[in-house]
């Protein structure tokens, strides 16, 4: 699997070889699904709650007597058919939606998302980026040359915060270093550029299974 190396001018210097045990793994669909929905299940913060019969304030004495009224009987205007009663079956802020996914599984379905980007020709390189003016527009113009669909993730190896200034007012663009890549990025984004070849090399240090 082979991808090009642009420069800022959208100009190709020379064609650079992937590494195959990162991006030649067959894709294996189920494997991505379930740490998705992982990593999706892992960052929610439920904050909905409701208040059971038992949490609700009052009711404590029975509303009326047992037997005699005709009516049906009731120990507690708490109930969850009164109004003002708690609620059944309701939201909790305490439900725990962690899951868990073994390290190398979890890996391995990283490591089929990049191939599967990189079988779509969705992978390019950078050679470098450099900005004096640190401006947005500069970016956008430097992105408008490479070959890029709708949005992209720019994977730097190292944190670079000049670069994250930047693309922060760019709804379509994401900055990342390499080992905090993710299923979740790699499946939003369509295009993932990796500014300087030693950012691809570490995919293969950091992501080994």
């Amino acid at each position: 699997m082979k991808t090009n190396i642009y420069n800022q001018k959208g100009e190709v210097l020379k064609e650079i070889k992937l590494p195959k045990e990162c991006f030649g793994v067959e894709f294996n669909e189920v494997l991505v699904h379930r740490a998705l929905i992982r990593q999706l299940s892992n960052t929610r913060n439920p904050i909905a709650h409701t208040k059971t019969k038992g949490e609700v304030r009052g009711g404590g004495r029975k509303p009326y007597r047992q037997k005699g009224t005709g009516r049906a009987r009731q120990g507690s205007t708490r109930n969850p058919h009164f109004v003002g009663g708690g609620v059944a079956f309701g939201p909790r802020n305490d439900k725990n939606f962690y899951i868990q996914m073994p390290k190398k599984q979890r890996r391995k379905a990283l490591l089929c998302a990049l191939s599967q980007k990189a079988t779509e020709k969705s992978v390019i390189a950078l050679d470098k980026y450099e900005d004096k003016e640190l401006k947005t527009k500069n970016l956008a113009a430097t992105i408008a040359k490479l070959p890029i669909e709708r949005n992209v993730l720019l994977v730097t190896s190292q944190k670079d915060e000049n670069l994250n200034r930047v693309a922060s007012n760019l709804k379509n663009v994401k900055v990342i270093t390499t080992p905090y890549l993710n299923i979740h990025d790699l499946t939003k984004y369509r295009t993932i550029c990796f500014v300087g070849e030693d950012s691809i090399k570490l995919v293969a240090d950091t992501f080994k299974i």
